[in-house]
């Protein structure tokens, strides 16, 4: 636990280092922080500082920088948010046309109101099916056709336990297009463990795995992920003289797929999460930290959005763009 003190110190230290990129000595500190201490009182709380692992002093300087704990603790329970005043032109940025170009703008403004980048999942589909068909491809091998309600179709091959014939793939079709067509994935999957026993043991393992396939190739067609100015981490001050940590950064965009990782635990939860580089294996680089926010349509989740930059960011008015943005996306999509 800290002191009053040490708090007040710590917060004027991270803010001091986020406004100006250069580690804080004592005296830049003691002005920073408005207190009526000795150098040798404010040298001594730093001291103790380190000691906890809050903050660190470079090799080439006298001064301290935040560590991803000092960070932490920063936002968690030093932080205010403040009100970001989004003008006309950027609030006409998101209109409810196309639901793809709502989250490609999304993305844009994101990157061009952070100078970072911005990043955006794509909605999910709605897992629910109109119709469903079973095709026999060769020995205990099976083709599953999967249309939704919008007309999208997803193909599975299932290796199935044993095989069947295409009249039992027939008449697996024929009872879920009539008892559970309309139906989400999740929805006909719990039905089905309620009402198996009530059916043939071989067809319902077949529908089951049909389940599961339809589950996986949902999955698999969501989630699409949107990346807008990664460009602007070549001016970061703190990337620009490491071309190791740059060529990490791009690698991380080309390789969306972890991207979807750093995104996915925001969609779980309610409002702005904030992972900050280093503390976990969430964001795996110290350089980096991510402020995401899930968005809805008509009050359900479908994905998330956030901005993607240096740990020595503005979290207070990255916070307020993240939150804002996505009530505009949530807005614009409900209105379809």
């Amino acid at each position: 636990m800290l002191d009053d003190r040490a708090k007040i110190l710590l917060k004027a230290l991270v803010e001091r280092y986020i406004a100006d990129g250069q580690p804080v000595g004592s005296r830049t500190l003691s002005r920073a922080a408005g207190l009526d201490l000795s150098a040798a009182t404010i040298r001594n709380v730093m001291a103790d500082l380190e000691d906890l692992g809050l903050i660190v002093s470079p090799h080439t300087s006298a001064g301290r920088v935040p560590t991803a704990r000092g960070y932490r603790l920063f936002v968690d329970t030093m932080l205010t948010a403040r009100p970001y005043d989004f003008n006309a032109e950027t609030r006409d940025q998101l209109q409810p046309d196309q639901p793809q170009r709502v989250i490609a703008s999304a993305a844009q403004m994101l990157s061009s109101l952070s100078q970072f980048v911005g990043v955006v999942t794509s909605p999910r589909k709605a897992s629910v099916f109109r119709h469903i068909e079973f095709l026999r491809l060769g020995d205990k091998r099976v083709l599953v056709i999967l249309v939704a309600p919008d007309g999208d179709v997803q193909n599975r091959v299932l290796f199935t336990a044993q095989d069947y014939t295409q009249s039992e793939l027939v008449e697996a079709s024929n009872i879920l297009n009539t008892h559970y067509s309309g139906l989400s994935i999740e929805e006909m999957r719990n039905r089905l463990k309620s009402e198996v026993d009530e059916l043939r043991g071989d067809i319902a393992s077949l529908m089951q795995a049909a389940v599961q396939a339809g589950s996986d190739a949902m999955d698999e067609s969501t989630d699409q992920l949107v990346v807008s100015g990664e460009r602007n981490l070549l001016t970061v001050q703190d990337f620009s003289n490491d071309l190791g940590s740059l060529r990490r950064l791009f690698d991380l965009f080309e390789q969306k797929t972890q991207l979807m990782r750093l995104l996915e635990g925001s969609s779980r939860a309610e409002g702005v999460r904030i992972y900050i580089g280093g503390e976990s294996m969430v964001v795996p680089f110290e350089e980096l930290s991510v402020v995401s926010a899930p968005y809805e349509i008509n009050g359900q989740i479908v994905g998330t959005l956030g901005v993607i930059g240096p740990t020595r960011m503005a979290y207070d008015r990255m916070i307020e763009i993240v939150d804002i943005t996505s009530r505009m996306v949530s807005n614009a999509l409900s209105q379809k």
